[in-house]
């Protein structure tokens, strides 16, 4: 079926019609179309593809593994013998799976025997990609080679994930409703991870640390695409924050305004999308307004915070502190690796590098609405739920410390086991107390990422071991009984053991919930796509935590592919899930409009 079709067709047809408009969305199986029918009408697009996720989801093992085996091998007997579907014709052609050559048809011969003798289903991979127009050959099979490895259930889910994408891909071009703005804000993000640091660059790798010529480089391509994108005022602050300001109707006395954005530097070796979807998405939105000739009835502002990570300087949240008046002076004394101090780094990149330019970039509160953000979740929530947007609903309050225990180091082969005192035992004992008590709370957790035994051998009982200990939980309260559970557990295992604990706290940051009205307008926004809303608290720190301090905030996360993972080069989005949040902060501009 090629014809377009339209939502109103489909919501008004009589059943069996509307069974055939959705023929070939998944493969070989109108059952999940006959059950997603049974929710008409539906108010969008996405809508309809999530009442087919639910029926999926809802059908049971044996189900999903059929309508996994329904699908094709990638280049296999079907697509030689040319039995395969016309969408699937089409999708493997797309991905120049019907030219390969010949050693790369043998490889992906080999590669689908090795999968389906490990799982008993073909390999399924959604080859248009996350912006819908192709993966190459070469990613297709670094995917297929890496996915080989994983676990059974973890990768049957991930089959039903990437078969959920053929789907919405399928019904972008049934309905002849492709993601434009999302595309656009896709190809932004891969544009800007064009700038890399030297040594990372030359490898392929994306590196943006403070103040580098690739920094500076983003921090001039925001900029043009700001000015290009109708913003009214246009600037590089004094730490290096890009600032883009798209003026209120002028016909509002003395508008308030509305800030939002994120980072734009990296980690190493990291992700083209954390930090930078939230300025680009709200990039994308004051440019249709500014197609449009639409003013809003407050101020909005939207910056690239130059500095999040702590990558270059030992500066974390330099950029969104200073707006809210933090900036610590001996921060601008600080050496980097080639003995750059900050101070030199910002007089290089053109900026004065004093510090009363500095504090004269903190906000007043008053002249503020609040701070919203966008960001990747960088976890596997909504991923695992197959959302593709959710609600933050607190930025969790962590305490980091560091434990050494002291035991006594001795003959692994004389000391009978009665009479040890090992410091690693009573670790990996604390570990595992960690792991339990956390996960008591479903939304705490607990990590120990550092274990060393100092100058341990094979044959000696450890006599100390370090570790760190991190504990996260969306409030202060929440965090602390989680603290005074683990100490108290810790210091019971050391006690019954023998050995001597000693802890250290290195870090305790108070927890950033979210403003409950503007919570609320992101849930909003959320639900006038379709889309169930999904709270959700985030674990890892945001720019947001920083505004927090200053005005109320409130975030919206949107979903990460390959198991939501961040800080890492397989960080990705896709153009369907970026174009979610692109309509849903539409939304929330909208809905602000009418109250202000």
């Amino acid at each position: 079926m090629t014809a377009t079709l339209s939502l109103d067709q489909l919501n008004t047809a009589p059943p069996e019609a509307a069974l055939a408009m959705l023929e070939g969305i998944y493969e070989h199986s109108p059952w999940i179309a006959q059950a997603a029918l049974a929710s008409r009408p539906f108010a969008s697009l996405s809508q309809l593809h999530q009442a087919m996720v639910r029926a999926v989801r809802g059908a049971g093992l044996d189900a999903q593994l059929a309508l996994i085996r329904a699908h094709p091998e990638l280049a296999g007997k079907a697509m030689v013998a040319g039995t395969l579907t016309a969408e699937s014709t089409d999708e493997q052609s797309r991905a120049g799976l019907t030219h390969c050559s010949p050693e790369e048809f043998a490889q992906v011969q080999r590669l689908n025997a090795d999968y389906n003798a490990r799982f008993g289903w073909p390999f399924i991979v959604a080859v248009r990609g996350p912006r819908g127009t192709g993966l190459s050959r070469a990613q297709i099979i670094s995917t297929f080679q890496r996915r080989i490895t994983a676990h059974p259930e973890d990768e049957r889910a991930e089959c039903l994930r990437q078969i959920h994408r053929i789907a919405e891909l399928r019904l972008a071009d049934r309905f002849n409703q492709q993601p434009e703005r999302g595309q656009r804000v896709w190809d932004w993000a891969q544009s800007l991870a064009a700038h890399s640091d030297p040594g990372f660059a030359e490898a392929g790798q994306l590196t943006v640390t403070y103040l580098t010529p690739a920094h500076r480089a983003c921090a001039e391509q925001l900029q043009g695409w700001m000015r290009e994108s109708g913003f009214d005022e246009v600037s590089l602050d004094a730490v290096g924050n890009v600032v883009g300001v798209y003026r209120a109707d002028p016909t509002v006395r003395q508008p308030r305004t509305l800030m939002t954005g994120s980072h734009y530097d990296t980690v190493r070796n990291g992700g083209r999308y954390d930090g930078r979807l939230g300025i680009l998405v709200p990039m994308e939105c004051v440019r249709m307004l500014a197609q449009g000739g639409q003013r809003l009835p407050f101020h909005l502002e939207v910056v690239g915070f130059s500095e999040e990570e702590g990558q270059r300087y030992k500066a974390t949240f330099l950029g969104s502190g200073a707006l809210i008046g933090q900036f610590n002076p001996a921060w601008l004394d600080q050496l980097d690796a080639d003995g750059v101090s900050m101070r030199e780094a910002m007089q290089a990149a053109g900026l004065p590098g004093t510090l009363e330019a500095i504090a004269a970039l903190k906000r007043d509160a008053a002249q503020y609405l609040g701070f919203v953000e966008i960001h990747v979740e960088q976890g596997p929530v909504l991923h695992g739920r197959d959302l593709g947007l959710g609600v933050v609903g607190s930025i969790n309050g962590s305490v980091r410390m560091l434990g050494q225990v002291q035991g006594v180091a001795c003959h692994a082969g004389t000391t009978p086991m009665a009479q040890r005192r090992d410091a690693a035992a009573a670790v990996a004992e604390i570990i595992l107390a960690v792991e339990e008590r956390a996960a008591r709370d479903g939304d705490s957790v607990g990590t120990v990422g550092q274990l060393n035994v100092p100058s341990g051998s094979i044959n000696v009982v450890p006599g100390a071991c370090h570790f760190s200990l991190d504990l996260r939980a969306p409030t202060d309260a929440q965090r602390d009984a989680l603290v005074a559970d683990v100490l108290a557990q810790a210091h019971a295992i050391c006690q019954r053991r023998g050995v001597h604990l000693q802890l250290e706290e290195t870090l305790r940051a108070a927890a950033a919930p979210s403003a409950p009205d503007w919570q609320a307008r992101w849930e909003a926004a959320v639900a006038s796509l379709g889309l169930p809303v999904h709270r959700l608290p985030s674990g890892a720190g945001h720019d947001a935590m920083k505004l927090h301090e200053l005005m109320p905030q409130a975030m919206l996360f949107v979903r990460g592919e390959n198991d939501g993972i961040s800080h890492n080069p397989l960080e990705s989005s896709t153009a369907h899930d970026i174009d979610l949040a692109v309509r849903a902060f539409d939304h929330l501009l909208a809905q602000l409009g009418t109250e202000t």
